[in-house]
């Protein structure tokens, strides 16, 4: 494989070269925050909702922040690969006036949002029995629940700080919200590390939970009273507590396949600027993490996934047909594990699970 890699932690290797890639053997499927870096995994997507996945029956947990709840969103709806398609198309097109504030930026996350579920894509996500959607979003507490920029601003500086001196230093600042599938519970997945709130998912909730997990702070607007959570809450990006989804999925009885634009994980937003804190290596023993290669992405244009700085350093000319180019190049990271998964060809080649730092763009 050149444009693929795939990792493994030590459980899961073992149970892959014991059974192959048998679809049954996944419990849950992670999603991580990003941005438009998921652009590079959007064949991968594809293949493993109409394909890998199609003919599932026993329950597939799926959780993600921010972008990666919107794409694990797609999984659950009646027709993966079409709300997929949308979002790609859709997410890949925006485009914004000379200098967008964030009510601009959200009125058209809403709008995007909106045109991938249709009229009934919140209906399919909440009552889905075997795909079950659980969404990460962060409650704000003090400062951060202003919109304006001068205190939201303090409050993220003071929310760093707290995070600078230790992880749970984010619980004086946020409260992780788990929006998760009716059927599953706080059992599903308990999570301890940061004060958690779990919250059911319903037809009336799907859409405001989805838009909370990923209100970039002095990018979007914050996210108001989503049903079914406290009055007066005020939702902020899943991706600040729970940016690449560093959670005890040991705890899992099942595999746990991640695919990820990087060879890494970073726990939470604010420790991209924190070298010393890692991955915990016990979270990710069953997990199988599929990446680019770093072949691939020097293949790209610019030798580089996509980010929200595209939307800074390209004009939107360059940026759209950037995109679309990664779009179409993500299908080569789908045929390689089409034919890994079909052949077994390649299982001693995967690696043992990266707990480096991720490299951000």
């Amino acid at each position: 494989m050149t444009s693929l890699k795939v990792f493994a932690g030590p459980r899961a290797l073992r149970q892959l070269q014991a059974e192959g890639w048998q679809p049954d053997s996944f419990s849950w499927l992670a999603g991580a925050s990003g941005g438009p870096k998921w652009f590079v995994l959007h064949g991968l997507d594809r293949y493993l909702g109409s394909t890998f996945f199609q003919n599932r029956q026993a329950p597939l947990h799926m959780i993600g922040s921010s972008a990666g709840a919107w794409r694990l969103a797609c999984f659950a709806q009646r027709d993966p690969e079409a709300a997929m398609i949308r979002l790609a198309t859709r997410y890949s097109r925006q485009t914004y006036s000379a200098a967008p504030d964030a009510r601009e930026i959200s009125r058209e996350a809403r709008a995007m949002l909106a045109d991938v579920m249709g009229a009934q894509g919140a209906q399919e996500i909440a009552g889905n029995s075997v795909m079950r959607l659980h969404v990460i979003a962060d409650r704000a507490r003090g400062l951060l629940r202003s919109d304006r920029r001068l205190p939201l601003s303090l409050g993220l500086a003071a929310s760093a700080v707290g995070n600078l001196i230790s992880r749970r230093g984010l619980s004086w600042f946020f409260e992780r919200h788990i929006f998760h599938n009716a059927l599953d519970s706080a059992r599903t997945l308990p999570l301890t590390d940061l004060p958690s709130h779990y919250v059911p998912l319903t037809p009336a909730n799907v859409p405001e939970a989805l838009m909370a997990s990923g209100s970039i702070p002095l990018v979007m607007e914050s996210v108001r009273d989503v049903a079914g959570t406290e009055p007066g809450s005020v939702f902020r990006d899943g991706g600040i507590t729970d940016y690449h989804l560093d959670l005890p999925f040991q705890q899992a009885q099942g595999l746990v396949l991640y695919p990820h634009f990087y060879a890494g994980v970073t726990p939470g937003w604010f420790d991209r600027f924190v070298p010393w804190r890692r991955a915990s290596a016990e979270h990710f023993d069953n997990v199988v993490l599929l990446s680019p290669s770093r072949e691939f992405v020097e293949s790209l244009p610019y030798g580089k996934i996509p980010d929200r700085n595209d939307f800074k350093h390209l004009d939107a000319a360059q940026r759209l047909r950037y995109w679309q180019t990664v779009l179409q190049e993500s299908e080569r990271l789908a045929d390689e594990f089409r034919t890994l998964v079909e052949t077994g060809i390649g299982l001693e080649a995967i690696q043992g699970f990266p707990l480096q730092r991720a490299k951000h763009v």
